[in-house]
């Protein structure tokens, strides 16, 4: 099973922006489906991004389209998520996650994941 680590959480004002990573352990990052998934207290984990394998396909929650960009680097085994334009309501523990989609496949919802990592805060302040 993968083993996934985020870096790149903190704090920033409403507006500013942040990159998370991703570091996976293992010979095989691009057999695995990516994404990102976040939990804000008293809430239920969402899906945020998801990336196919080879990185050629994203798909985004409404919630942060246009703000958001998912990436990958197969050659590092590391997945990004740059946020942009920050709103408080972005506040929660951003976790990625690792999936066994078949290669064509972008996953869009938290139940395409099997594998999370520890997470890494977040907090968007007004």
């Amino acid at each position: 099973q993968v083993q996934l680590v985020e870096s790149g959480g903190g704090w920033v004002q409403a507006g500013g922006s942040l990159r998370l990573s991703c570091a996976a352990s293992g010979r095989t990052f691009s057999r695995y489906t990516m994404g990102w998934l976040r939990q804000a207290p008293g809430k239920e984990r969402e899906f945020v991004a998801g990336i196919s394998r080879s990185g050629g396909n994203t798909y985004y929650a409404d919630s942060v389209k246009g703000r958001f960009t998912i990436s990958r680097d197969n050659a590092k085994n590391t997945v990004y998520l740059q946020m942009n334009s920050l709103k408080p309501e972005d506040t929660a523990v951003y976790s990625c996650a690792a999936g066994t989609g078949n290669y064509y496949y972008t996953p869009s919802d938290s139940a395409d994941f099997d594998s999370w990592g520890q997470g890494t805060q977040v907090t968007v302040s007004s």
